[in-house]
């Protein structure tokens, strides 16, 4: 069993949380809106569920980019940083188009490119480790939910 690397935990745990970070600056001033309001669908959980859930999600991001990164060879190496780096990117330009711009259904196009970079990022990671590929299918299923989320509220 290897040693852990507190470094590259620290790191990946850092820039995970700085990437949520700067997807709430979009977020959560708009979460409580009028405009969000009238055009929430009707399935969408409480206010207070995304908080927990995202911050559990994005846990398991860092842990599977630490699992990756410390698994992975040199030649893995900037397969691991592209896949996440387009994610991460992706993630705070949904927030930006779907909150910020107010525009669901720009975003819900950005949702599909996020989702499909979720899958990406499972299938580098699994011929890496595992348990990193793993971690990232509860994002996989809560983007997904999303995706239904903002499909209802471009209708």
């Amino acid at each position: 069993m290897k040693k852990s690397n507190w470094k590259v935990l620290i790191v990946c745990l850092v820039v995970v949380y700085l990437t949520a970070f700067i997807g709430s600056l979009f977020t959560s001033q708009n979460t409580n809106s009028d405009w969000y309001e009238s055009i929430k669908p009707k399935l969408t959980p409480p206010n207070w569920v995304f908080p927990i859930v995202w911050n559990v999600l994005f846990f398991l991001i860092a842990m599977s980019l630490y699992f990756a990164w410390v698994s992975g060879k040199k030649t893995n190496k900037k397969d691991i940083v592209w896949v996440f780096a387009v994610n991460f990117g992706l993630n705070i330009l949904w927030s930006i188009f779907y909150f910020g711009l107010r525009n669901p259904a720009a975003s819900l196009v950005v949702l599909v490119l996020l989702w499909v970079s979720i899958l990406l990022m499972i299938h580098i990671t699994y011929g890496i480790n595992k348990k990193s590929a793993y971690l990232l299918l509860p994002y996989l299923f809560w983007v997904s939910f999303a995706g239904v989320l903002n499909y209802l509220s471009v209708l």
